[in-house]
């Protein structure tokens, strides 16, 4: 089996798993195992579905009307309504890497054998992301508690072959023709099949785990454009020493310290806090960078452990146990994950608040220990990076107001039936533009900072080597260095990509060495 392929078997999936098929595309096959699960939970479904007694979700209505019986011949025709009339979102277009997370983790809680869905159907599942056939889900319509039913459903209604769905090409067309243009055939839901597809926290975790892989990227980043902007400031690196932060050992804020003195090794900025405008102690936002930003990596890796659960998990209503017993149960509410959704929205927001500050404190002459100001050319006749810095706390505002908890909030629905609902679908969106955003807040501090760098390095000041090489990284990737005004949003842009793929990153650690 090649890296490109991703196997899916009972007992849940990984964080990388995901983001490979989500994002790189990985095929997926079913294990032997997974299939075997499959077909034995089946018959365990199909012999409920032959007895008179009601089973809710094989031989019942569905939410508030459980408590209708529905005869054998309209069974498949309810399968098939429950996709239709629960495919009733609205508004924009999802992403295609979080419907193909989405599809792929509903195909991992299919292949643990806990739903009862026919083999072929997960099959077809598989088919379709093999395909890189994506459903067209829209922006809302999930209130997180039942599964994200509406964005599972519009997945579940291009399995039958309806509704529209983008191809490989890009193209969006009718699910039909599609399929059919990949020897794919429409499946035939049976009993509980169409109730199966749609019952899982699918799209907030898909969600959750590839902003867990962007914020990884982003803190690291972080760490770094701190050190730069305390070695412009000329501040000391004092205050990141190894035995300070062992008396106060939160993990992340010692391996935030550890990543800006690694990053600041060999720098003749710092340390010069008492030279000619003294100082006894730097700014909180320049001082207590490794404990905001390492309490933010803690709650990282509270999300992770939330995530890897869920991960493994397999969540439907009902479930077939292993003794062969098909139990209703509420493990398909959202709050677990909704909870560490809405808290990297808070921790996020914070990052980019106390970037924002040292972003700030670099432009400000009175602050600066020396830069010009707003780090212009010749201040009055140029701006500098006055209004880089109103673009960075237009940003912040508005992570600011994704700050606040979806997840506090709950909506009844179903006809009280559904009276609490975890909101978790909007809790995910919103982090999605969380993490966007921090993304180019960062690039400004960055941006920022080299600028600053550059101009102590022209005084006869020699920068740490990790800096240098952040520098020329940046410069090479079209981000420019000071000089007269320009157009500037293109430095910017320059920037935010550099920063959102990874690349400051690689650029120090052939200094550094590898940064948590």
């Amino acid at each position: 089996m090649d890296m490109h392929t991703v196997v899916v078997g009972t007992s849940g999936t990984t964080a990388e798993d995901v983001v490979a098929v989500a994002r790189h595309g990985a095929r997926v096959e079913l294990s032997a195992a997974a299939v075997d699960a499959l077909a034995a939970a089946r018959l365990i479904v199909d012999a409920l579905a032959a007895k008179p007694e009601p089973v809710y979700g094989v031989s019942t209505g569905f939410g508030a009307l459980a408590s209708r019986h529905i005869s054998h011949e309209l069974r498949a025709q309810l399968q098939r309504n429950i996709v239709r009339s629960h495919a009733a979102g609205m508004g924009p277009r999802v992403e295609r890497e979080v419907v193909r997370a989405l599809m792929f983790l509903r195909l991992k809680t299919v292949a643990s054998g806990h739903t009862g869905v026919r083999p072929e159907v997960a099959q077809t599942m598989a088919d379709l992301l093999n395909a890189g056939i994506t459903p067209v889900v829209h922006e809302y319509g999930s209130l997180g508690c039942s599964g994200d039913l509406a964005p599972l459903s519009h997945c579940a209604l291009t399995l039958m072959g309806e509704g529209d769905a983008e191809g490989p090409d890009g193209t969006v067309r009718p699910a039909g023709e599609l399929l059919a243009a990949h020897g794919i055939a429409p499946v035939e839901l049976a009993a509980k099949e169409g109730l199966a597809l749609l019952n899982g926290t699918d799209g907030m975790l898909g969600m959750l785990v590839m902003a867990l892989a962007d914020l990884k990227n982003l803190y690291t980043s972080a760490d770094i454009t701190a050190a730069l902007s305390l070695e412009a400031l000329l501040g000391t690196d004092k205050v990141l020493a190894p035995e300070l932060h062992a008396i106060r050992p939160h993990p992340g804020q010692g391996v935030s310290a550890d990543n800006m003195l690694r990053v600041l090794a060999g720098s003749g900025l710092t340390g010069h806090h008492q030279d000619d405008a003294p100082r006894v102690q730097d700014a909180y936002s320049v001082r207590c960078a490794p404990q905001v930003n390492g309490a933010g990596r803690d709650t990282l890796d509270y999300a992770a452990v939330v995530a890897c659960r869920e991960l493994a998990s397999s969540v439907d209503n009902p479930v077939v146990l292993p003794d062969g017993r098909v139990e209703s149960n509420g493990n398909f509410h959202g709050a677990p994950v909704a909870y560490v959704l809405d808290f990297l929205a808070i921790v996020a927001a914070d990052l980019g608040s106390i970037c924002e500050r040292r972003t700030d404190r670099l432009l400000d002459k009175n602050r600066s220990h020396g830069l010009p100001p707003f780090l212009a050319d010749d201040a009055g006749v140029d701006s500098g990076l006055m209004i880089a810095q109103y673009t960075q706390a237009a940003l912040v505002s508005e992570m600011k107001r994704l700050a606040v908890p979806a997840s506090a909030d709950s909506i009844p629905s179903s006809a009280m039936q559904e009276d609490h609902v975890s909101m978790g679908w909007s809790a995910a969106r919103k982090l999605r533009t969380a993490v966007d955003n921090l993304a180019r807040i960062v690039a400004v501090e960055l941006y920022a900072a080299t600028r600053a760098v550059e101009l102590r390095a022209a005084e006869g000041l020699v920068p740490a080597p990790a800096s240098q090489a952040a520098v020329a990284a940046l410069r090479d990737a079209g981000a420019e260095g000071p000089g007269p005004d320009r157009f500037l949003a293109p430095d910017l842009a320059a920037a935010d990509t550099f920063v959102r793929e990874g690349r400051l990153v690689a650029a120090v650690e052939p200094v550094t060495g590898p940064l948590a």
